[in-house]
Protein backbone atom coordinates (compact mmCIF):
# COMPACT_ATOMS: atom_id res chain seq x y z
CA UNK A 1 0.00 0.00 0.00
CA UNK A 2 1.35 3.45 -0.35
CA UNK A 3 1.01 6.57 2.06
CA UNK A 4 -2.70 8.00 1.79
CA UNK A 5 -4.09 11.74 2.54
CA UNK A 6 -1.63 12.08 5.58
CA UNK A 7 1.26 12.82 3.47
CA UNK A 8 0.05 16.35 3.36
CA UNK A 9 -0.24 19.08 6.16
CA UNK A 10 -3.10 19.21 8.42
CA UNK A 11 -4.88 21.56 6.27
CA UNK A 12 -5.06 19.22 3.39
CA UNK A 13 -6.83 17.15 5.76
CA UNK A 14 -9.34 19.29 7.27
CA UNK A 15 -12.94 18.29 7.53
CA UNK A 16 -15.43 20.66 6.16
CA UNK A 17 -18.15 22.44 9.25
CA UNK A 18 -21.86 23.36 7.24
CA UNK A 19 -24.62 24.39 8.59
CA UNK A 20 -27.95 22.74 7.60
CA UNK A 21 -31.46 24.33 6.53
CA UNK A 22 -32.66 23.18 9.79
CA UNK A 23 -30.13 24.97 11.75
CA UNK A 24 -27.88 21.65 12.98
CA UNK A 25 -24.46 21.57 11.62
CA UNK A 26 -22.96 19.34 9.73
CA UNK A 27 -18.85 17.68 9.85
CA UNK A 28 -17.85 15.97 6.37
CA UNK A 29 -14.08 14.71 5.70
CA UNK A 30 -13.22 13.13 2.64
CA UNK A 31 -10.02 10.67 2.82
CA UNK A 32 -8.72 8.81 -0.53
CA UNK A 33 -6.47 5.95 -0.88
CA UNK A 34 -5.23 4.15 -3.59
CA UNK A 35 -6.59 0.80 -1.97
CA UNK A 36 -9.62 -1.36 -2.93
CA UNK A 37 -13.09 -0.31 -1.03
CA UNK A 38 -13.30 -3.95 0.43
CA UNK A 39 -9.90 -3.00 2.61
CA UNK A 40 -10.29 0.16 3.24
CA UNK A 41 -14.00 -1.31 4.53
CA UNK A 42 -12.31 -3.92 6.33
CA UNK A 43 -9.93 -1.46 8.40
CA UNK A 44 -13.20 0.23 9.38
CA UNK A 45 -15.33 -3.14 10.70
CA UNK A 46 -13.29 -5.67 11.32
CA UNK A 47 -12.61 -5.42 15.26
CA UNK A 48 -8.53 -6.40 14.73
CA UNK A 49 -8.18 -3.71 12.72
CA UNK A 50 -10.54 -1.12 13.74
CA UNK A 51 -9.12 -1.45 17.17
CA UNK A 52 -5.62 0.00 15.79
CA UNK A 53 -7.30 3.62 15.22
CA UNK A 54 -10.57 3.91 17.05
CA UNK A 55 -11.80 0.86 18.84
CA UNK A 56 -13.43 -2.63 18.43
CA UNK A 57 -17.32 -3.58 18.24
CA UNK A 58 -18.78 -6.09 19.94
CA UNK A 59 -21.91 -7.67 18.90
CA UNK A 60 -24.03 -8.47 16.10
CA UNK A 61 -23.61 -7.01 12.45
CA UNK A 62 -26.17 -6.01 10.01
CA UNK A 63 -28.45 -3.06 9.82
CA UNK A 64 -31.11 -3.29 13.30
CA UNK A 65 -27.92 -4.95 15.02
CA UNK A 66 -26.70 -3.26 18.63
CA UNK A 67 -23.27 -3.99 20.29
CA UNK A 68 -20.64 -2.50 22.29
CA UNK A 69 -18.17 -0.44 20.85
CA UNK A 70 -15.19 0.28 22.85
CA UNK A 71 -13.12 3.42 22.19
CA UNK A 72 -9.31 1.71 22.82
CA UNK A 73 -7.69 4.90 21.91
CA UNK A 74 -9.15 6.95 24.31
CA UNK A 75 -8.26 7.34 27.93
CA UNK A 76 -9.65 4.48 29.99
CA UNK A 77 -11.19 2.82 27.01
CA UNK A 78 -15.06 4.24 27.61
CA UNK A 79 -17.19 1.21 26.26
CA UNK A 80 -20.70 3.02 24.56
CA UNK A 81 -23.96 1.38 23.30
CA UNK A 82 -24.16 1.96 19.40
CA UNK A 83 -26.74 0.30 16.63
CA UNK A 84 -25.82 -0.31 13.00
CA UNK A 85 -28.36 1.57 11.31
CA UNK A 86 -27.32 1.36 7.88
CA UNK A 87 -24.84 -1.34 6.68
CA UNK A 88 -24.29 -2.19 3.23
CA UNK A 89 -20.70 -3.49 2.37
CA UNK A 90 -18.36 -2.29 1.24
CA UNK A 91 -20.06 0.71 0.56
CA UNK A 92 -21.73 2.25 3.25
CA UNK A 93 -21.54 2.03 7.16
CA UNK A 94 -24.39 4.13 9.24
CA UNK A 95 -24.28 3.63 13.55
CA UNK A 96 -25.98 5.46 16.12
CA UNK A 97 -24.62 5.71 19.54
CA UNK A 98 -27.83 4.66 21.89
CA UNK A 99 -26.31 7.33 24.76
CA UNK A 100 -27.66 10.96 25.27
CA UNK A 101 -25.55 12.25 23.19
CA UNK A 102 -27.09 10.03 19.98
CA UNK A 103 -24.49 10.31 17.36
CA UNK A 104 -25.34 9.47 14.07
CA UNK A 105 -22.26 8.60 11.97
CA UNK A 106 -22.18 7.82 8.38
CA UNK A 107 -19.40 6.36 7.02
CA UNK A 108 -19.61 6.09 2.70
CA UNK A 109 -16.65 4.49 0.44
CA UNK A 110 -16.38 5.26 -3.37
CA UNK A 111 -14.00 3.15 -5.51
CA UNK A 112 -13.13 4.52 -8.98
CA UNK A 113 -10.38 4.12 -11.32
CA UNK A 114 -8.54 2.36 -8.18
CA UNK A 115 -9.23 4.91 -5.74
CA UNK A 116 -11.34 4.42 -2.61
CA UNK A 117 -13.03 7.59 -1.39
CA UNK A 118 -14.14 7.77 2.32
CA UNK A 119 -16.55 10.46 3.27
CA UNK A 120 -17.25 9.95 6.83
CA UNK A 121 -20.20 12.51 7.97
CA UNK A 122 -21.27 13.57 11.42
CA UNK A 123 -24.72 16.08 11.86
CA UNK A 124 -24.76 17.55 15.23
CA UNK A 125 -27.77 19.80 16.76
CA UNK A 126 -25.89 22.64 17.47
CA UNK A 127 -22.18 24.32 17.56
CA UNK A 128 -21.91 22.78 21.16
CA UNK A 129 -18.14 21.28 21.25
CA UNK A 130 -18.00 21.53 17.68
CA UNK A 131 -14.91 22.33 17.29
CA UNK A 132 -13.50 19.82 19.68
CA UNK A 133 -15.95 17.00 18.09
CA UNK A 134 -14.08 17.97 14.59
CA UNK A 135 -10.72 17.67 15.60
CA UNK A 136 -11.07 14.52 17.23
CA UNK A 137 -12.66 12.88 14.08
CA UNK A 138 -9.20 14.61 12.37
CA UNK A 139 -7.01 12.91 14.66
CA UNK A 140 -9.10 9.51 13.88
CA UNK A 141 -9.25 9.43 10.26
CA UNK A 142 -5.66 10.07 10.59
CA UNK A 143 -5.32 7.42 12.46
CA UNK A 144 -7.07 5.15 10.24
CA UNK A 145 -4.95 6.67 7.31
CA UNK A 146 -2.21 4.82 9.31
CA UNK A 147 -3.82 1.67 9.72
CA UNK A 148 -4.95 1.45 6.01
CA UNK A 149 -1.38 2.45 4.48
CA UNK A 150 0.14 0.65 7.51
CA UNK A 151 2.15 3.27 8.53
CA UNK A 152 2.48 4.84 12.02
CA UNK A 153 -0.29 5.85 14.29
CA UNK A 154 -0.16 9.55 15.09
CA UNK A 155 -0.18 9.23 18.70
CA UNK A 156 0.83 12.64 20.35
CA UNK A 157 -2.71 13.97 20.83
CA UNK A 158 -1.27 17.13 22.75
CA UNK A 159 0.32 18.38 20.16
CA UNK A 160 -2.10 17.45 17.30
CA UNK A 161 -4.72 19.31 19.63
CA UNK A 162 -2.26 22.17 19.47
CA UNK A 163 -1.49 22.00 15.52
CA UNK A 164 -4.72 21.30 14.65
CA UNK A 165 -7.41 22.39 16.77
CA UNK A 166 -7.39 26.08 16.52
CA UNK A 167 -8.43 25.89 12.99
CA UNK A 168 -11.50 24.53 13.78
CA UNK A 169 -11.92 26.90 17.10
CA UNK A 170 -11.90 29.71 14.33
CA UNK A 171 -14.05 27.66 11.71
CA UNK A 172 -16.84 27.10 14.27
CA UNK A 173 -16.47 31.21 15.55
Amino acid sequence: MTAGPATGGPDDRRGEISTDPDGRRRLVFRRSWPDPAADVWAAVTEPERSARWIGRYDGEHGAGAEGVFTMTAEEGAPAERIRIVECEPPRRLVVQWLDEMGWRLEVDLAETAGTTTLTFTHVLADDTGLADVATGWHWYLDRLDAAVTGTEVPADWDGFLAAVGPGYASAVG
